[in-house]
């Protein structure tokens, strides 16, 4: 991936989340609810569900439906009862793409992601056919200008796997995912708010679209987006705008 990119990609992925805010919700209600189910309802002693709470209030998710994602996932509310399962493909120019779901239905599910690889352009292959090109992190980005010697400093007595200057400035908090809340909390506790963060599948080599494939890649990448079923997409491609 072109170093230069890498700030304008993070402002156009948080700009079309942004655009996704209310089915995101639901996403998210999901996500709580198998945290909660398979670590507990306490987020303080569940590292899954305290981050699935912390992406909820980030889109600013009503405190009652928290609440009542984690009941369902406990048993106190009545609700579904949901299957984690992974699809691999591949998408334009054979980029490598992974699709994450929660489903109370996989057949309905595979058809979905099935069909919209297939409409715009890409191909669903077998299970580990581009896991490989994927390492499983916590990222955590913080703009051009923020002070690298201290960040880095902040982040390696916080438990930081790596630290990554790209060539825009900005900079990239690399960890291990189950430590992730736990170096966000303490950067944040020494004054660094990144300002996009996840546990999240990093290609190891990026690629970079554009023009003509850039804008049918990126409708691949909606079409899977907008499927209920999906919670996230990771691709080895860098949208350049």
């Amino acid at each position: 991936m072109a170093g230069h990119s890498k700030w304008a990609n993070i402002q156009h992925r948080k700009g079309r989340q942004d655009e996704k805010r209310g089915a995101a919700f639901s996403k998210i209600a999901k996500e709580i609810t198998v945290a909660a189910k398979m670590g507990g309802g306490d987020p303080a002693f569940n590292p899954r569900l305290r981050m699935a709470v912390d992406k909820g209030k980030a889109v600013n998710m009503p405190k009652d439906k928290i609440e009542n994602a984690i009941k369902k996932g406990t048993g106190e509310l009545e609700g579904v009862d949901y299957v984690e399962i992974r699809y691999e493909g591949y998408g334009i120019g054979g980029a490598a793409i992974m699709v994450d779901c929660l489903t109370d239905n996989k057949t309905r599910t595979v058809a979905e992601v099935r069909h919209a690889f297939a409409k715009h352009g890409g191909n669903m292959g077998t299970d580990g056919c581009v896991a490989f090109q994927f390492k499983h992190c916590g990222q955590l980005i913080f703009a051009p200008g923020t002070d690298e010697a201290k960040l880095m400093d902040a982040a390696i007595e916080a438990g930081a796997e790596d630290v990554i200057t790209n060539e825009d400035g900005s900079i990239e908090v690399i960890t291990p995912p189950a430590d992730y809340m736990t170096v966000k909390e303490a950067l944040e506790a020494a004054g660094f708010t990144a300002e996009f963060g996840q546990v999240t599948m990093k290609a190891e080599n990026e690629t970079e679209l554009t023009g003509d494939d850039a804008v049918k890649m990126q409708k691949l990448l909606d079409a899977l987006e907008n499927l209920d079923d999906v919670q996230e997409v990771y691709t080895s491609v860098v949208i350049d705008e």
